[in-house]
């Protein structure tokens, strides 16, 4: 058996996904074919950037992961330590990768992880190169081609599945569900889920422009759709909201709500899995319809933590095993352009390898990885909102289905107007010629 070259090292950051296990199998096969010894680190960067060099599997085999590629979960763990924060966690962490004798590195994770990978890449000036894996099921990273992000497709599938359920749910019991899917920035999770089912309306956090909102606000949204489902004459339906729509809720309001508590994950971000958005908003609907003499039942729901470590489907099976191949094949064989000589994030762009390098999936106004936002202004997302059951402008400016409308909602055409006339642009003059 010849001796390897050079030592690999394989992590995982930030949430699951499905996939993860598949782009560690197919990186460790075709290192250990190209020569190499692979390293597996547990937990992300949590142990090396402690100086911690235990916490490892040497060597990952082939034999070890040949296997795994079906299987969801993370057989290298993953977690959240940002070794960025300041310059000697990162010195830190860079020397343990090096007495590791890792010359090689694959970081696989999402848009905070690609950003410590480029800061680790940066800093090691040469001394390790490093291929980042673009891994989330918020499918916000930003890819060539409109390509998703491996784990999305998995994530979409099952949380489709159980959105069905849950219409069937609503109709056989006559009640409203409000079910929230990850998505902290982006709402193409909510989008590709509500879509795919059918669901009777989405709300997601692109579609308001202004950064901050109230509470109220996205209350109003969803009672219009409530109110327009019965005009039609049915008294449930299923409204699947982003998760990121709670980003954009005031804090101090957020604050003000009793049990919910505002923390701060290791790169800063809101946790927003401590503010129960589902319930929140199911409390606060249910509280200024029944000030209206109004009452509807509601059930809240979070969809997040069951999609992430489901097995995944077979495009995910087959897309990972792509990009755990190209990863190593970039670090490897690439030597194309200095810009992405030492690191690069690694893609695939009509079934080729496409490496691009870190400083180009940086915003430069904030100095962090863009993010892949809900084009709002495409043919795919007018499709969904023709297809949702949402209040529109017209529906105010016909007298009769304001009429409609304001019956269900037992409240004056006028003040209906006044109401919901914000959420679909109406102004105050123009809530008066449409009441």
């Amino acid at each position: 058996m010849k001796q390897p070259n050079g030592r690999l090292g394989i992590l995982v950051g930030g949430g699951p996904a499905p996939g993860i296990n598949g782009v560690i199998s197919a990186a460790t096969i075709e290192a250990v074919n190209d020569g190499l010894e692979v390293v597996g680190i547990y937990d992300g960067f949590r142990w090396l950037m402690r100086g911690d060099t235990t916490h490892v599997i040497e060597p990952l085999t082939i034999d070890s992961v040949s296997r795994i590629h079906f299987k969801g979960g993370s057989i290298l763990r993953t977690a959240r330590d940002n070794p960025t924060g300041n310059e000697e966690l990162a010195r830190v962490t860079i020397e343990s990768l090096l007495q590791l004798g890792i010359r090689y590195l694959i970081t696989i994770g999402g848009d905070d992880t690609a950003f410590v990978a480029a800061e680790i890449c940066r800093l090691a000036e040469g001394k390790i190169r490093i291929a980042h894996v673009p891994k989330t099921i918020d499918n916000d990273i930003p890819l060539p081609g409109n390509m998703p992000t491996f784990g999305f497709q998995t994530a979409r599938h099952l949380g489709t599945e159980l959105v069905l359920n849950l219409m069937e749910d609503s109709r056989t019991t006559n009640r409203w569900y409000f079910v929230v899917a990850m998505g902290r920035k982006a709402g193409h999770l909510a989008l590709g889920i509500g879509k795919a089912a059918g669901a009777t309306f989405i709300v997601i956090g692109e579609e308001f422009p202004q950064q901050r909102l109230a509470l109220d606000d996205v209350c109003r949204v969803l009672e219009g759709g409530i109110y327009k489902r019965r005009a039609r004459g049915h008294d449930y339906g299923v409204a699947v909201i982003a998760e990121g729509v709670g980003e954009k809720i005031d804090p101090e309001e957020l604050r003000k709500i009793p049990g919910v508590q505002i923390e701060v994950d290791p790169h800063g971000h809101i946790r927003l899995a401590e503010v129960p958005l589902a319930m929140i908003l199911k409390r606060r609907v249910s509280e200024r319809l029944k000030k209206r003499g109004d009452k509807i039942t509601v059930v809240d729901n979070t969809l997040g933590y069951e999609l992430r470590c489901a097995d995944p489907i077979p495009f995910d099976c087959e897309y990972v095993r792509d990009l755990g191949y190209g990863a190593v094949h970039y670090l490897l064989h690439h030597n194309g352009r200095r810009a992405v000589k030492h690191g690069a994030l690694v893609c695939l762009e009509r079934g080729r390898l496409v490496p691009i390098p870190f400083d180009e999936l940086r915003d430069p106004e904030t100095g962090r990885t863009r993010v892949r936002l809900v084009d709002i202004h495409t043919e795919s997302y007018e499709v969904a909102r023709k297809y949702m059951i949402r209040l529109k402008r017209e529906d105010l400016e016909n007298p009769e289905t304001l009429e409609s409308l304001a019956k269900a909602a037992n409240m004056a055409p006028e003040a209906f107007c006044a109401e919901y006339g914000q959420t679909v642009g109406l102004t105050g003059s123009q809530h008066q010629s449409a009441g």
